[in-house]
């Protein structure tokens, strides 16, 4: 079961500004980010989120790790500062995937609603988050046409 944990909000706002999305971002503004976040603690063998499930939130992994699983085949594994979730900040479609916690880990969690808000204010973050989809989006394509 996931629980709340506590953070110091400069070091979220570190970790924020250290992953490709937000990484344009001021230390200014990652730390009025970093506000909108919260910190969960998920056991390991705990899924974070549910292929199927209603898109919410934004992930990024303070510590530990997860698995990107899908149709039973593991898609990727991720380790601190790397983020998943980055979609649904942008459409309301459901989960694409189930992601697993491997090992006791740790995450700062962005609602979708949290992050609209703050981006009203602060619309460069909407050029972090649309260069970072058109990254994994060519890095799909290319992996499809391999």
């Amino acid at each position: 079961m996931a629980a709340a944990s506590s953070r110091p909000p400069a070091d979220v706002a570190a970790r924020l500004g250290q992953a490709p999305i937000f990484a344009s971002l001021t230390d200014k503004q990652l730390r009025a980010l970093a506000k909108n976040t919260k910190t969960v603690a998920y056991p390991a063998g705990a899924t974070i989120v549910k292929q199927g499930d209603p898109g919410i939130a934004f992930y990024l992994i303070l510590g530990g790790e997860a698995e990107v699983r899908s149709a039973g085949r593991t898609l990727a594994r991720l380790g601190p500062g790397q983020f998943f979730g980055e979609m649904t900040l942008v459409d309301e479609q459901p989960r694409s995937a189930d992601v697993v916690a491997l090992r006791p880990s740790e995450c700062a969690v962005l609602s979708r609603w949290e992050f609209w808000g703050f981006a009203k204010g602060e619309p460069e973050v909407l050029q972090g988050v649309m260069k970072e989809m058109a990254r994994r989006l060519r890095e799909t394509n290319r992996a499809l046409s391999e």
